[in-house]
């Protein structure tokens, strides 16, 4: 497990990210529940290297998979030790749905993948449309689909999210991203 001196920064600084961006400028407008009712696992990583976050995965999806819904619904699984470049993180990510379908928990889980350097295909590492993935640490979102799919029910056009996003983000601009995060532009 993780020096607790160590993750509690990792999270404070995860959370404040959470409750600023992605709560606050509403890109996941299915967060704030979560979140409110205290359903969210924050787990830090010690992981240096990618077998052991592989190991580590693995171990919060099937405790994720165990854990009563009402208590836990969602896990962040953050690493700061590894995958800090994007593109061995991106590969990755085929490692985590492999992971997945290993543990018979495709159509139960799924998982999403938030990075510093987030880069959607076809977009300049500059593109502010980025940030809407952009997190403090490489960071790896377990779900449930029953969660997904109750909230996209309940949303009028979940459709709509991701253009909702890049528009709110181009308002906000780079320099606006920055100060919401209390960092200087890059």
């Amino acid at each position: 497990m993780t020096d607790p001196t160590t993750a509690e920064p990792v999270i404070a600084r995860t959370r404040l990210w959470l409750e600023r961006a992605v709560i606050g400028l509403n890109l996941c407008p299915f967060a704030k529940a979560v979140h409110a009712r205290g359903q969210i696992r924050w787990v830090v990583s010690p992981a240096t290297t990618p077998e052991a976050l592989r190991e580590a995965l693995c171990a919060e999806l099937q405790w994720l998979a165990q854990a009563n819904p009402a208590e836990v619904d969602t896990t962040l699984l953050i690493h700061p030790h590894v995958l800090g470049d994007f593109l061995d993180f991106n590969d990755f990510l085929g490692d985590a749905e492999q992971a997945v379908a290993e543990l018979g928990l495709e159509g139960v889980l799924q998982v999403a993948s938030f990075h510093p350097d987030y880069q959607f295909a076809g977009t300049q590492a500059d593109d502010i449309a980025n940030a809407t993935n952009r997190s403090p640490y490489p960071t790896l979102h377990l779900l449930r689909e029953a969660s997904i799919e109750r909230a996209v029910a309940a949303f009028p056009d979940p459709g709509t999210i991701y253009e909702a996003n890049i528009a709110t983000l181009r308002r906000l601009g780079p320099l606006g991203w920055a100060r919401l995060m209390n960092e200087e532009p890059s």
